[in-house]
């Protein structure tokens, strides 16, 4: 399992990149939703810049390093870069996806913070995730889909 400083910093760079390609996708949406999703996407792209800041924090308290360069985030983050072709819908469902692969992680960290007896790492993960999850919800239902993507249950992220 791996230590909450490596959990903390690859949730640094996975917040790292989607900031940038929530950026890439405010600058770029177009079509019939862009007033929409131009002022989504900035709301989220805010958050994803204070999650940062709280987990770097939250490392440094623990007396960690925090990773800060681009090329440690493109390493070490399961998010991948925008690839700039992306329609509105394409942007939406990327990012719905971006989430959930981030929720299963931090669900990943939060039982190793909890077996290491760490409640404040937990209870930070805890408070993004579930963000996460009703951020995904929404942005699914915006794209006409329903319900959670079966890769989202507790159940599948709990026997790992």
């Amino acid at each position: 399992m791996a230590s909450i400083h490596e959990i903390l910093n690859r949730q640094i760079a996975n917040f790292s990149v989607l900031y940038v390609k929530l950026h890439h996708y405010h600058w770029y949406v177009k079509g019939a939703s862009f007033y929409t999703l131009h002022a989504k996407f900035e709301e989220l792209y805010n958050e994803a810049a204070g999650y940062v800041d709280e987990l770097a924090e939250r490392l440094l308290a623990l007396g960690g390093r925090p990773v800060s360069r681009m090329a440690e985030y493109l390493k070490l983050s399961a998010i991948r870069e925008a690839s700039g072709t992306e329609d509105a819908n394409a942007m939406v469902l990327t990012i719905a996806e971006d989430f959930r692969m981030i929720s299963a992680e931090l669900a990943d960290g939060i039982r190793a913070a909890e077996q290491e007896g760490d409640a404040s790492t937990a209870d930070l993960l805890t408070g993004i995730r579930t963000s996460l999850d009703k951020h995904a919800w929404m942005l699914r239902a915006f794209a006409g889909q329903t319900g959670a993507p079966a890769a989202a249950s507790d159940a599948r992220v709990r026997t790992v």
